[in-house]
């Protein structure tokens, strides 16, 4: 049986792999772009937007919202969803200073490397 290795990484990495997922779908940055243009949004509002079926945004709603970028209320028959700002600058701060990290090696490039 193969084992689960995430946790072999550092815990920066785990948060960044987290938050990368996250937006690794299209529907789910599709969702944010509207929250954030509306601040709040209620879910039906969104399926009336996206070429999505209501289960569907439920769905990404949810994944955003256990994965912390999204935060929201349930109130009667009627769901409403904002962006976590906090939570969401946070994250891209992280992912922002690692990729520069990364970055900061493409000048140690060998020249024929990979060429």
């Amino acid at each position: 049986m193969a084992q689960n290795k995430k946790t072999e990484f550092p815990e920066n990495i785990q948060r960044i792999a987290s938050f990368t997922k996250l937006l690794s779908h299209p529907a789910r940055l599709a969702i944010l772009e509207v929250l954030a243009n509306r601040q709040t949004c209620v879910c039906g509002e969104i399926v009336e937007i996206l070429p999505l079926a209501q289960s569907t945004v439920s769905q990404h709603l949810k994944e955003l919202k256990e994965g912390g970028l999204v935060k929201g209320e349930v109130e009667g028959t009627s769901s409403c969803y904002c962006i976590h700002w906090d939570n969401f600058s946070k994250a891209y701060n992280e992912f922002a200073k690692h990729i520069e990290f990364i970055q900061k090696f493409k000048n140690n490039k060998t020249e024929n490397c990979c060429e």
